[in-house]
């Protein structure tokens, strides 16, 4: 796993330097290490949203961002943000993080896609002028 290191945090904004060679590509998943002390949130997610330069990268908390400070130390996962999919999410609630915030236990699934994905094309689409029910 590659370690990098904060050098700023504006709020929800937080920059992160890895070295060069190195460097995390758009939408990997960061985790804030184990050892970053009782402060912040245990595990705290970073997508990487813009590649800076010299190594560093800009990226989004995906929770809090108080108690952060620089030179904290951040781990790269070399995977996207990923959800649960498939029948076991119907009905379910969750974070952007694929974890279950409907105090209904964890949510059972086969597979996880990426939050991020290719738009469908526009003939897979299909038009429907019908009235959709919400409750």
């Amino acid at each position: 796993m590659t370690q990098g290191k904060i050098v700023q945090c504006i709020g929800a904004v937080v920059d992160i330097e890895f070295p060069r060679d190195q460097m995390p590509k758009i939408y990997d998943a960061l985790t804030l290490n184990a050892d970053a002390g009782s402060l912040v949130e245990a595990g705290l997610t970073f997508e990487v949203e813009q590649q800076l330069g010299d190594g560093v990268v800009r990226t989004i908390a995906m929770g809090s961002s108080d108690g952060l400070k620089r030179g904290m130390s951040v781990v790269n996962t070399h995977n996207p943000i990923s959800v649960p999919v498939g029948v076991g999410t119907l009905g379910r609630i969750m974070d952007v993080l694929g974890r279950p915030i409907d105090d209904a236990g964890e949510i059972p699934c086969e597979e996880r896609r990426a939050i991020h994905q290719k738009a469908p094309k526009f003939d897979e689409l299909s038009p429907s002028v019908d009235l959709l029910e919400t409750g």
